[in-house]
């Protein structure tokens, strides 16, 4: 999915994630919530860094340039945009 529109300094993108999927994605909802998908396991921050990155390849960024800032631990989360 290509997100780059959503890709400005400051913006805060707010994301379900759902970690142990069966693939990698990014999908828009009916309504227009953003699902991230991630194949991995939420321990130790393994699910927060795959979100990231995927996030940061359909942005078209460096992943330095995305920070979390809300919901370490759970499953809806919020990133900003440096």
């Amino acid at each position: 999915m290509d997100m780059t529109e959503l890709a400005v300094p400051g913006t805060e993108i707010a994301v379900r994630v759902t970690p142990k999927a069966s693939r990698a994605r990014i999908l828009r909802d009916e309504s227009g919530v953003l699902r991230v998908y991630v194949t991995v396991v939420p321990e130790d921050g393994k699910a927060n860094a795959a979100v990231t990155e995927l996030l940061a390849k359909a942005l078209r960024i460096p992943k330095s340039k995305l920070i979390l800032k809300s919901g370490a631990t759970a499953r809806d989360k919020v990133f900003r945009l440096l």
